[in-house]
């Protein structure tokens, strides 16, 4: 495997950074999940605008242009002989000293790690996940925007623990208000008669390039009423249909949430219906990594 790091790539267990990164000390630094689907890169404008946008709010001067960017993800795919796989995109604060302040690091590093990745078994999209409600809360977007993709997870590892020590793959996270922001790595939507709905960013969401795709899906091809919605854990108890997506995890059915039963108990029909769509539409549209 090759490791693309500040501008070279070398062999995996030559990529390191330095211990005085910020990026390591403080989680200072932001980062982007990106698939590539049969020799193509999916959406991965939109990955880099909101990885710039999401650096641009923290202050942090990336240290290529966003076409330098996409050529270097390229060139990373091409030199591990990928044509499907997860692509990890981080810039760091880089180098500093032990201090807070991020005008001790005069320079951000970046790096790109492509491999391959299956977050949840092949049965969970046939059978569909059971779900808990997590007792870790979403921090609030006055803090840090959730529209920041930030290094610092701690708040849903915290999360993920609670799920797994629960027995379950995913956990909902609630906000300060007790209002659904998202789960611990993906966006949630419930489907009630002919309405689909995900909480808006300012619940605590993060705007997922997955959500946005689907909820193109959902408008034009399955013909539903899509919205952003404030959410409670009663309207996904009580929806007809519900599901996750995210770049990893793609779309993913859900049929139990905190010992309640989501419709019938099995993956919805339109959830199976949007699993399809969504996979036709990765399968043919995307940047190619491969001149033909």
């Amino acid at each position: 495997m090759k490791i693309y790091i500040d501008g070279k790539l070398v062999e995996k267990e030559d990529a390191r950074i330095s211990v005085f990164d910020h990026g390591l000390l403080y989680g200072d630094g932001v980062f982007e999940g990106i698939r590539a689907y049969n020799g193509r890169v999916f959406r991965l404008r939109e990955h880099l605008d909101r990885l710039f946008n999401s650096a641009k709010g923290i202050m942090l001067e990336v240290p290529m242009s966003k076409k330098e960017t996409e050529a270097a993800i390229i060139e990373t795919l091409r030199a591990n002989r990928l044509k499907d796989a997860y692509i990890r995109l981080v810039v760091t604060r880089g180098v500093g000293d032990l201090g807070l302040d991020p005008e001790k690091c005069p320079k951000a590093s970046i790096f790109i790690i492509a491999d391959k990745i299956k977050l949840y078994p092949e049965e969970m999209y046939t059978q569909g996940l059971e779900l808990i409600t997590t007792s870790t809360r979403r921090f609030t977007p006055n803090s840090l925007s959730p529209c920041v993709k930030s290094l610092n997870y701690l708040n849903n590892i915290m999360a993920k623990m609670e799920a797994k020590r629960a027995g379950v793959q995913e956990a909902i996270m609630l906000n300060a208000e007790g209002y659904i922001a998202e789960c611990t790595g993906d966006n949630l939507f419930v489907l009630k008669e002919n309405a689909l709905i995900t909480p808006p960013t300012w619940a605590g969401a993060l705007e997922g390039i997955t959500r946005g795709a689907v909820m193109e899906l959902a408008k034009n091809k399955l013909k539903l009423l899509v919205r952003e919605d404030m959410l409670a854990t009663y309207h996904v108890y009580t929806a007809d249909e519900c599901f996750l997506t995210g770049t990893a995890a793609e779309v993913v059915p859900v049929v139990r949430v905190d010992e309640r039963v989501i419709g019938d108990g099995r993956p919805g029909k339109l959830t199976l219906k949007l699993i399809k769509e969504f996979r036709e539409l990765t399968s043919l549209t995307g940047v190619p990594i491969y001149e033909k």
